[in-house]
């Protein structure tokens, strides 16, 4: 099943997506008779979570392209809820960012159920299901800042979508980003050194994980981006985010 979001009529709503149409769903996560097309469907974050975790250098080629220390352990970070945004709408740029400006293609575990001191059995059964996110950073900002905060979190830095497929191996997939059309990363999704149940495992030691938070799971390499280009993330059995990169203009 693919669960998303959208706005229809003008409200969010929650969505089955078949083939080529996404059916409103009720209360109840029932059709309700109302469908649109896909190609004209206006896409929304699937998922508004409670919490937003994410994990850093969980690929062994990112961390050697960073000259890092393998990590020991599942950790995880934290994202701001303020820069999601959907499949097909900008990613824009600030004014002011310089340098490097990035993509990375990460699969997202979307909790369905509550979990706190879980097993890994009890873990993989939490998973409601997987869906894509764009983790865009830029980088100058991040060396400059004490915290994340602007560099990972401003506005339409995080697309995450288009949909949450519920039937799916993660850890048998690939990753696949394109600029253009033009593939710049490809990767196998399942090569991390920490599983998303290994995190969950670690993570609910401490903290609760409640139904709609998500964990973004890293990436093996980044691209850069520019403005008037399409950033298009890929996992295979997930389907494709994408994404204008547009530059921040302010009414004269």
């Amino acid at each position: 099943m693919r669960l998303s979001r959208i706005r229809y009529e003008g409200r969010p709503v929650r969505a089955e997506i078949e083939d080529d149409r996404a059916f409103v769903l009720d209360g109840d996560d029932k059709r309700t008779g109302r469908s649109v097309e896909l190609a004209t469907a206006d896409f929304l974050p699937p998922v508004v979570p409670g919490v937003f975790y994410a994990v850093g250098y969980n690929y062994r080629s990112h961390v050697a392209e960073h000259g890092a220390k393998v990590p020991e352990r599942p950790e995880v970070g934290y994202r701001a809820n303020n820069a999601l945004t959907g499949h097909n709408t900008p990613i824009v740029r600030p004014e002011g960012v310089t340098g490097r400006f990035e993509a990375e293609g990460e699969l997202v575990a979307v909790l369905g159920r509550t979990l706190r001191r879980a097993s890994r059995d009890e873990a993989r059964a939490a998973v409601l299901g997987w869906t894509i996110g764009n983790d865009v950073s830029a980088r100058e900002w991040q060396h400059a800042d004490r915290t994340f905060w602007r560099s990972k979190n401003s506005d339409t830095f995080k697309p995450m979508g288009p949909w949450i497929e519920t039937d799916l191996d993660p850890m048998a997939q690939t990753t696949t980003v394109r600029v253009d059309g033009s593939v710049r990363a490809a990767f196998a999704t399942g090569d991390m050194i920490f599983d998303p149940y290994d995190y969950l495992v670690e993570t609910s030691k401490y903290i609760t994980l409640h139904p709609g938070d998500v964990l973004w799971m890293g990436a093996d390499s980044t691209v850069q981006l520019e403005p008037g280009t399409v950033v298009e993330i890929e996992i295979s059995g997930i389907g494709v985010l994408a994404n204008p990169v547009l530059t921040e203009r302010h009414p004269s």
